[in-house]
Parts: structure tokens; sequence; C-alpha cells
């Protein structure tokens, strides 16, 4: 995201630049259903704090073919009200490939942004979703990331290669910052344009 707003003149200060300078950073519940009102609600939170415009993004993790009950959506780590740790992640995902077979997922993501008081801007377009990919039943051998155990299960459709298997250059094909900088140049076209 820093990369892709330099070039529209947006320098973006991270939470963690934050807490380096002593700043307390809120805890956010994030206990909305979309990830539309995760993203609101921590964009509240944090323009409350900062009296600064701030942005914030979520996600949430959708699968084609299986039943609304057992979509996570923005619950993807929290299933049946336990907070899963990367372990149980993987068993519990694996699981369920072996129910439905192997699933068609993305990610969709949500920004809220909040200018000042009376300026605040949200989406959550299909520009902004992560490509589909396949989720497997079976974990790539490569020792996973800690705090990312979905990717040892996620295969490019395009390519059918893990994740973890593809160069740098293709993950960034996978991201959507896209979506994201289509959406800043939307608010800046209409603040110059005196509609903001």
């Amino acid at each position: 995201m820093r990369s892709r707003l330099e070039k529209l003149g947006i320098e973006l200060i991270g939470l963690h630049e934050l807490e380096r300078e002593g700043i307390q950073i809120p805890a956010v519940p994030e206990d909305g259903d979309t990830p539309m009102e995760n993203a609101r609600q921590k964009a509240e939170a944090y323009y409350k704090t900062f009296q600064m415009p701030v942005f914030s993004c979520d996600s949430g993790l959708y699968f084609d073919n299986v039943p609304d009950k057992v979509q996570p959506g923005v619950h993807v780590r929290t299933i049946n009200g336990k907070y899963l740790s990367d372990e149980e992640m993987i068993e519990y995902y694996s699981n369920l490939v072996r129910q439905y077979g192997n699933l068609t997922a993305r990610y969709r993501n949500a920004i809220c942004f909040i200018m000042d008081g009376t300026h605040s801007y949200g989406a959550m377009e299909p520009s902004m979703e992560s490509g589909k990919f396949i989720l497997t039943d079976k974990p790539h051998s490569r020792v996973r990331e800690k705090g990312l155990p979905l990717d040892s299960l996620s295969i490019d459709i395009r390519t059918n290669q893990y994740f973890y298997d593809l160069p740098a250059d293709k993950l960034e094909q996978i991201a959507v910052e896209d979506g994201f900088l289509e959406f800043f140049q939307n608010i800046l076209g209409s603040k110059e344009n005196g509609m903001a």
C-alpha cells in the first residue's frame, strides 16, 4: 500500500511506527459481521485517537459452493467461538476440504477512510477482491510462516503451484492493491472537483 499510494502523493504512517514513538494504539474489537464493518470500526477508533486522516482495511475469506454456515468470512481464525492456533487452522480447513473437495476461495477486502470529522468514505468493491485460488487439504512440505497458516494450503489457480512455490513477483499479482489505489484516486478526483 505504501508504494502504491506514494504515486498519489500520500505518505503513510503505520501503527507500528506510532507505537515506536510511544503512542498508545487503541484496542479495537473487530466484531463486525463483514470486512466493511470491521474496517469502519478500526478507522473510527484510530481517527478518534489520532485526530488525523486515517484508513483501515479488513478482509474475509469466502468459498464458492459451500453453505453459508461454513463460510468463514471475517471469522477466518475464530471458529464456533474458538480462536484457532496455526495448527488448528490447518486441521480445520483441511477437514473442510475433505468434506467439500478442493475449495475455490477468495479474500474480499474492504477499506474505510476518514478524512476529517465530516468526510468518511468506504468501499468493498470486486476490484479489491483477491484473485480466486484453491484451498487443498495437503499442506505444503515447507515449514509454515507463523501467522499465515492458510498459505501452506493455498494453490494458485493459473499455475497450480502452492503460494509458497510462486516467485515473489507472481505473489504481488495475487495481492490486490489496485482496487485500493482506485479508491483513493476517486476520492482525490472528487475533492479536486469540489465534490468532497
